[in-house]
């Protein structure tokens, strides 16, 4: 029975963590409630699009938010930079799900007045090529994937059509357990949501293992694991089949532009309603007095005072440095030390000086290269760096939209997750200045990625007219993200819903947003998460 393997308390406030911002009721919040004459509603620290998110949903509402973001521009990794020749480059977003309203792809959830970013599909959802497969997933069909499934693997019918009966069966129960907004007879929760009380702590594995035999399909199913952070064997469930399911059944878009125009839509929501934002601006203290949080002090010395403080930077940064230790509760501190931190990334970025994708004819915009059906080893290879063996993924987004890139020129990403153990060995010197030898292993990691995405695109090293290559180091020196981290915690069985590290903190008025809390990582889980943290704020108000 559920309740004997958890709490009934502890179990509803693991499901609540899941998809507790569908239960929120944005109107019933009052507009203008306690403004602050005088300094600032709330201090936001940092300007990721979690951060940005709560910022917006406070100023919508009257209040009068401050944002410090350390950087020159706001969006943390929603964020582009431009280079010699025409190039502008994305730094993180490679597909997001998206709202549409009168067939135009523009509705960001939560932020219905933002119309002006339109969201356009990829000509197919992805491309996953292993040793034996080239697999073209479909937009928006998932009996169309099915189908495809089912032609390469047709010995495994049974086993995929019950496997995603199952995986559907999953998504309604949480919806109809978001709709019940936990009022729950658990004395017939198995009865009423069967999936789910069957696979509360399953692995994505484990799921699969119920259902598939091969595991050149177990891998196939699962090529979208590096979005995710982790092999099936460690993943949990619910974050590999929600988002999944969402992006085959309702597609995979781009918008127009990059993913800058995202955050600066925020940006502009918050300095229109009377919101601050600052840049180049680092935060040195949060400053606690009497066990609460009353403002931050700059890095330059001047202090700001706020009825709360809103982190948008990770844990450690947040408690260890800014709050400090002898200011936290070492309880709260100890339960999240041992969690795992994500992979980070490697990155190399190239603006052709030839249109290579035309001549070669490839129509795909998302293309992930496996030299093997092995996640599990995959996994191994990205947390040792071996750049020789591992996955990697190849975005072509001038086939997405016209102009992407300067004309007769190709914009192309080559993207794998990293662990930040390889870069270990740098890291003091690379904070010093001296970068030589960092240099040198990113060049050759970088190389070994050109030279293997030849297979898809001949004649690519010789095209390159601009190379930038972002590195798990680069990653801690523009997000300040432990170790690099681009996803936070992992999304371990023990390390999603509830047990993850909430908004709330043991510092009064003090939250945390963003991919380290509730709900997780990715464009469409730290937009919630800004959204739950500020509902959070108000209700507390």
């Amino acid at each position: 029975m559920i309740e004997q393997e958890l709490p009934r308390r502890e179990f509803l406030r693991m499901l609540a963590g899941i998809f507790s911002v569908t239960a929120i009721d944005w109107e019933a919040f009052p507009h203008t409630l306690n403004r602050t004459e005088s300094g600032f509603d709330a201090i936001v620290v940092g300007s990721g699009l979690g951060g940005l998110s709560c910022a917006a949903a406070l100023a919508r509402q009257g209040l009068k938010p401050l944002v410090i973001e350390r950087h020159d521009k706001p969006g943390g990794f929603a964020t582009a930079f431009a280079r010699p020749g025409g190039f502008l480059f994305d730094v993180s977003l490679h597909s997001t799900t998206v709202g549409d309203r009168n067939g135009v792809h523009n509705l960001i959830s939560g932020f219905p007045e933002i119309t002006d970013i339109e969201f356009l599909p990829h000509p197919s959802l992805f491309r996953a090529i292993y040793p034996g497969h080239d697999v073209r997933v479909p937009q928006r069909d998932v009996e169309g994937y099915i189908s495809l499934l089912t032609k390469l693997f047709p010995d495994e019918e049974s086993g995929i059509a019950a496997l995603f009966d199952e995986m559907q069966g999953l998504a309604r129960d949480i919806g109809r357990l978001s709709e019940a907004k936990g009022q729950v007879d658990m004395g017939r929760f198995a009865a009423e949501y069967p999936v789910l009380a069957k696979h509360h702590r399953s692995t994505w594995g484990g799921m699969l293992d119920g259902r598939v035999r091969d595991p050149r399909l177990k891998a196939v199913l699962s090529s979208q694991w590096g979005y995710y952070g982790l092999p099936p064997s460690k993943l949990s469930c619910f974050y590999y089949v929600l988002p999944f399911l969402g992006y085959l059944a309702h597609g995979g878009f781009y918008p127009r532009g990059r993913s800058q125009d995202i955050s600066n839509a925020l940006v502009r929501i918050i300095t229109a309603r009377g919101g601050t934002i600052l840049l180049n601006t680092g935060v040195e203290k949060i400053l606690v007095k009497n066990g609460s949080a009353v403002g931050v002090r700059t890095a330059d010395g001047k202090e700001f005072t706020s009825k709360v403080v809103v982190s948008n930077a990770d844990p450690f940064e947040t408690f260890l440095r800014l709050v400090g230790e002898p200011n936290t509760p070492s309880e709260y501190t100890d339960r999240w030390r041992d969690y795992s931190v994500s992979l980070s990334s490697f990155q190399v970025f190239l603006g052709l000086k030839d249109d290579l994708v035309k001549k070669t004819g490839i129509p795909d915009s998302e293309i992930f290269l496996e030299s093997s059906y092995d996640t599990e080893a995959g996994y191994a290879d990205a947390l040792a760096g071996n750049v020789e063996r591992g996955g990697f993924v190849v975005t072509l987004y001038d086939n997405i939209t016209g102009g992407y890139s300067p004309g007769g020129k190709n914009t192309v990403n080559l993207l794998t997750l990293q662990g930040y153990g390889p870069w270990e060995q740098y890291e003091k010197d690379y904070r010093a200045g001296r970068k030589a030898r960092y240099r040198e292993a990113k060049e050759r990691m970088g190389d070994t990625l050109i030279a293997r995405a030849e297979r898809l695109l001949p004649g690519l090293a010789a095209a390159i007219e601009v190379k930038e290559i972002g590195t798990p180091l680069t990653n801690v020196r523009y997000t300040g993200h432990h170790r690099g981290a681009i996803y936070g915690w992992d999304q371990t069985v023990n390390n999603s819903g509830s047990t993850r590290v909430g908004h709330e903190t043991p510092i009064k008025n003090l939250y945390l947003v963003g991919a380290w809390s509730r709900p997780g990582h990715g464009y469409g889980a730290v937009i919630p998460s800004g959204l739950e943290c500020f509902a959070e704020i108000m209700r507390s108000w």
